[in-house]
């Protein structure tokens, strides 16, 4: 007794999978199988990085503003 919740559950999580996965990006899918960099979104472009710059520098500038004062 008690496994038909349970099975019920794993059956709904099953379908959920199955039907309602992620959306696939055929453009992105596209242009990687061609060998060329995929486009990037618009709201997924970051800040321009200097090449050989420390990445973590920002956080040294923000943690020193905020300790000074």
């Amino acid at each position: 007794m008690g496994r038909g919740r349970a099975k019920a559950k794993q059956t709904k999580v099953a379908r959920e999978l199955k039907y309602g996965g992620p959306q696939t990006d055929f453009d992105q899918l596209q242009a990687e199988l061609r060998g060329q960099p995929a486009p990037v979104p618009v709201d997924e472009v970051a800040e321009e990085e200097v090449p050989g710059a420390d990445p973590y520098a920002k956080y040294y500038e923000e943690a020193g503003e905020e300790t000074t004062g």
